[in-house]
C-alpha cells in the first residue's frame, strides 16, 4: 500500500476546507487536501452551490493571508449597511426599517460578498499555485486511525496518508469526526432555505436587507448586477413543508410570493437563477479535537444563515490553527497545539451557536403578539446607541478570547 507524508491533511474540500489548504500552503506547511467531489466552479453548472457567502472584516484578513483576498476582491460586493425591517403586521408590508450602519464603527463595510461556486473557483486555483499543497477532488477519507506521532488516513484511491495534523472540514455529517467518536448536540427546527439569484428594479446600494415575518428570515444580500439590472442573493427560510411547497411553484407564481414576502423593498422580484433547497439546524461538537485531529467550520459548528456568522466562524477557527502551528511548528497536532485551540474557541463557538438559535427562534414567530415583541425588540436595540454599536461590533467577530477553562480540548 501507497503511503505518504505530510504536515498536514484537511478532510474536505469546501470552501472552509480550501481555505485551510491555502492557509497552511501559504504559511509554508506541506499540505494535502482531498475530498469526495470536485468543486464546481461555474453558476450554471451542475450541483453549483448558488448560496452567497458574506466576509466579514476579520475573514478578509485570514483569506488575505492565504493568497486568496487580491483574487477574491475584484468579485466582491461590499454590505455597508445591514437593514432589518419587520413585516410582521396583519399584512406582509414593511412596518418597521432600521440600518446598522458599518461606518459607525469602522471605515470599511461590515463585509464583502461572494458566491460560493465563485469562491471554490479561485480557491483551487490558488492551491494550484502553491507547490507545497496537493489538492486530491475525487477522493475521499475512507478510514483515520490515530497515533501519538500521526493521523494514519486511509485514502479511498487506497493510499494512506501520516499526517501530523489532520484537519476535519469535511461538513456536518463529518466522517472523521465520527471515525473519532466526537458527539454532537444537533437543534432540528422544521426549517429549510431556498437560495437563489433575483433582479430588481431598485438598486440594493450595497445595503443587505433581512425581511422579518414568520417563518424565519427573508434576506437580500447584493450582487453585482445581473444583466444590466441590479441583483441580489436571496436566502429564503421557511417552514419545511412551506419551503416544499415554495419550490414546486410554476416561476411566475413563485416570483409573486417572493415579491410579497420581500415586502417590496426592493420591487418586483425576477427570478435569476436555480432555485436550491437546503434543510435548516444548529449542530456543536463536544469537543474540538481528537488524538492529532481538530474540528473546524461545519464539522465542528452549524448554525442557521443569520447574520452572515458560518463561514466567518470557520475563518476564526483557521485564524487560530494557523497561529498555534507557525508559533510552535514542531508541535503541530500534539496535544498541547490542540488544547489551545479547544479553550481559545470553545466559548467563542458555544456562544455564537446558542445567539444564533434565539435569533433564529424569534425570526420564526408566528403570533401575532410575538411578532409585535420582535419589533419592539428590534426599535429598543436600534435606538440605544452604545447597544447598537456593541452589537455590530460582536456581529464582526471580536478577536478570540484565550480563557483558561472550557470543554474543548483533546
Amino acid at each position: 500500500m501507497e503511503r505518504h507524508e505530510t504536515d498536514i491533511l484537511v478532510s474536505g474540500g469546501g470552501v472552509a476546507g480550501l481555505a485551510a489548504a491555502a492557509a497552511f500552503g501559504s504559511a509554508g506547511f506541506s499540505v494535502i487536501c482531498v475530498d469526495p467531489a470536485p468543486p464546481v466552479t461555474e453558476r450554471d453548472a451542475e450541483g453549483a452551490d448558488l448560496r452567497t457567502t458574506a466576509i466579514l472584516q476579520p475573514g478578509r484578513a485570514v483569506l488575505a493571508a492565504a493568497g486568496l483576498w487580491d483574487r477574491l476582491a475584484p468579485h466582491a460586493m461590499a454590505l455597508q449597511v445591514m437593514r432589518i425591517v419587520d413585516a410582521g403586521g396583519p399584512e406582509p408590508e414593511a412596518r418597521l426599517t432600521r440600518d446598522f450602519d458599518a461606518a459607525e464603527i469602522s471605515d470599511a463595510p461590515f463585509g464583502w460578498n461572494l458566491p460560493n461556486w465563485l469562491l471554490r473557483r479561485e480557491m483551487a486555483a490558488r492551491l494550484a499555485e502553491l507547490p507545497n499543497v496537493r489538492f486530491a477532488p475525487g477522493t475521499a477519507t475512507a478510514g483515520v486511525t490515530t497515533r501519538d506521532s500521526a493521523a494514519l488516513v486511509r485514502l479511498s484511491d487506497g493510499t494512506t496518508v501520516a499526517a501530523r495534523l489532520l484537519v476535519a472540514a469535511d461538513g456536518r455529517a463529518s466522517p472523521v469526526r465520527e471515525a473519532l467518536g466526537i458527539p454532537v448536540t444537533t437543534l432540528r427546527y422544521g426549517q429549510k432555505a431556498l437560495a437563489f439569484a433575483v433582479t430588481h428594479p431598485i438598486p440594493h446600494g450595497n445595503v443587505s436587507t433581512e425581511v422579518h415575518r414568520s417563518g424565519g428570515p427573508f434576506t437580500l444580500v447584493p450582487l453585482p448586477d445581473w444583466q444590466g439590472l441590479p441583483s441580489s442573493a436571496v436566502v429564503w427560510m421557511e417552514r419545511g413543508p412551506e419551503a416544499d411547497r415554495l419550490a414546486r411553484l410554476p416561476r411566475a407564481a413563485f416570483e409573486a410570493e417572493m415579491s410579497a414576502r420581500s415586502a417590496h423593498v426592493l420591487g418586483p422580484l425576477t427570478l435569476a437563477s436555480r432555485i436550491t433547497v437546503w434543510p435548516i439546524i444548529s449542530q456543536i461538537a463536544h469537543r474540538l479535537s481528537g488524538q492529532r485531529t481538530a474540528l473546524m467550520a461545519e464539522a465542528a459548528h452549524v448554525v442557521p444563515p443569520i447574520g452572515a456568522q458560518g463561514l466567518n466562524m470557520s475563518l476564526a477557527d483557521l485564524a487560530v490553527l494557523v497561529e498555534l502551528a507557525t508559533a510552535r511548528p514542531d508541535e503541530i497536532g500534539s496535544p498541547a497545539m490542540l488544547a489551545a485551540y479547544g479553550r481559545r474557541r470553545w466559548p467563542e463557538v458555544s456562544a455564537r451557536v446558542l445567539g444564533v438559535d434565539a435569533l433564529n427562534r424569534a425570526s420564526m414567530a408566528g403570533l401575532p403578539v410575538l411578532r409585535d415583541l420582535r419589533a419592539r425588540a428590534l426599535e429598543m436595540i436600534h435606538a440605544a446607541t452604545p447597544v447598537r454599536r456593541t452589537l455590530m461590533r460582536a456581529g464582526l467577530g471580536a478577536a478570540p478570547a484565550r480563557p483558561a477553562a472550557g470543554p474543548g480540548g483533546a
